[in-house]
């Protein structure tokens, strides 16, 4: 006779039960696992203060200079003496200086060597190099007309120039170039003077400036058989090769 399993002992009926409670508390457990979070351990620092006792400060001791006492002020004289003002003053008699009819007029006699002679000054004349009648003459020029002097005038400060003319070293170096327009003013007794000089450079300028300030002593230009100022203008060209 074959045993009988009591059907109440059968765990097949409920295994699908067991199944579906473990699958979810496995779950549960991946789930909260994932969910876990942990947190570093903050390191907590201690401080230390240390309190010093209080330092006495040392206060610099000053000594007193001996500075002598202010002098004393001057004593007053004992006795005072007056002194009588005995000069006697004059009294200044102011007489009228206005005339009538009734005053009479003393008649004067000048003579001739009275009469001072009162000399003409010069008054300084500048006449334009281009209407004086006779011309600047540079030492050199022996023409005789006055448009061959100015000729060889200009042809002798040209030649003047190309001899004295020295590029400054500064502007040859930055590419300082143009023009530099002088002035000048050749005087009553044939010397150089009020030399003027406007370029686009102070170094041009100032080796313009020494150029014609080196140009000789000349015989002065004349207007009416008299010395005059002759004003000159003449332009330097600065050029790099």
């Amino acid at each position: 006779m074959e045993p009988k399993k009591n059907p109440r002992a059968d765990l097949n009926k409920k295994s699908g039960l067991f199944f579906v409670i473990g699958l979810v508390i496995v779950l549960f457990v991946v789930w909260r696992a994932l969910e876990l979070k942990t947190y570093p351990k903050a390191k907590t620092a201690t401080e230390q203060l240390t309190v010093t006792d209080y330092l006495e400060e040392k206060v610099p001791v000053t000594e007193a200079l001996n500075v002598p006492p202010p002098p004393p002020p001057p004593a007053a004289p004992e006795v005072i003496e007056i002194v009588e003002d005995v000069a006697e003053i004059e009294e200044t008699v102011i007489q009228s200086t206005e005339i009538n009819q009734e005053t009479i007029v003393e008649e004067t006699t000048l003579k001739v060597e009275d009469i001072a002679v009162v000399e003409e000054e010069e008054e300084d004349v500048e006449v334009p190099f281009a209407v004086i009648e006779n011309v600047p003459v540079f030492p050199g020029c022996k023409e005789t007309s006055n448009e061959a002097q100015k000729a060889c005038f200009q042809k002798k400060i040209q030649e003047h120039i190309m001899k004295q003319f020295t590029y400054p070293d500064v502007a040859v170096e930055l590419g300082i170039e143009g023009k530099v327009y002088v002035q000048f003013i050749i005087d009553n007794t044939g010397y150089i003077t009020n030399i003027r000089t406007r370029g686009p450079d102070k170094m041009l300028e100032k080796e313009a400036h020494r150029i014609i300030a080196a140009l000789p002593q000349m015989t002065p230009g004349k207007q009416r058989g008299r010395a005059v100022k002759v004003p000159y203008t003449i332009p330097i060209t600065f050029r790099l090769q």
